[in-house]
């Protein structure tokens, strides 16, 4: 601060900023440059949308997701859900028109037969999602070997 009949005071010098090295990413010749962080959260938020069906055929279809082997493997393995969820409902349809000859008990039976395989369905769904979106290529039963494959 300036006091009358003083000289103002210096302001004190001031530091340079320290210079911190920057080292670029390691790159792997086999694989090419390590993928960003936005790279993969992209793929991961691809493999989940594939588990809606339409998308996973093009992105099977499509050239850039049709060579990431995360995308397509979660995109074959909803196409083969889709497919055993057809097959499925198709066997339960016949199951239930069974069950219905039985009275009253026949009833009861086929809706609770439809709603423990519908929740069955919906987990088996979201855990595929789930796993989708924390990068995982989480193999479904019987279905996942078959995906790999592909």
């Amino acid at each position: 601060m300036w006091v009358p009949g003083q000289e103002a005071a210096k302001p004190a010098a001031i530091k340079p900023a320290v210079s911190i090295p920057v080292t670029p990413a390691p790159i792997h010749h086999e694989l090419g440059p390590t993928p960003s962080v936005p790279t993969r959260l992209l793929d991961h938020i691809l493999g989940a949308l594939c588990y809606t069906l339409i998308p996973a055929i093009v992105f099977i279809l499509a050239k850039p997701t049709k060579q990431n082997r995360f995308v397509r493997f979660h995109s074959f393995q909803a196409i083969l859900l889709a497919v055993c969820t057809v097959a499925i409902a198709f066997a339960i349809r016949i199951l239930f028109s069974l069950l219905t000859l039985i009275p009253v008990a026949g009833y009861l039976l086929a809706i609770l037969l439809v709603a423990v395989v519908v929740l069955a369905w919906i987990m088996l769904w979201l855990v595929a999602v789930i796993k989708a979106l924390q990068g995982e290529s989480f193999h479904l039963p019987l279905i996942g070997k078959l995906a790999e494959k592909t």
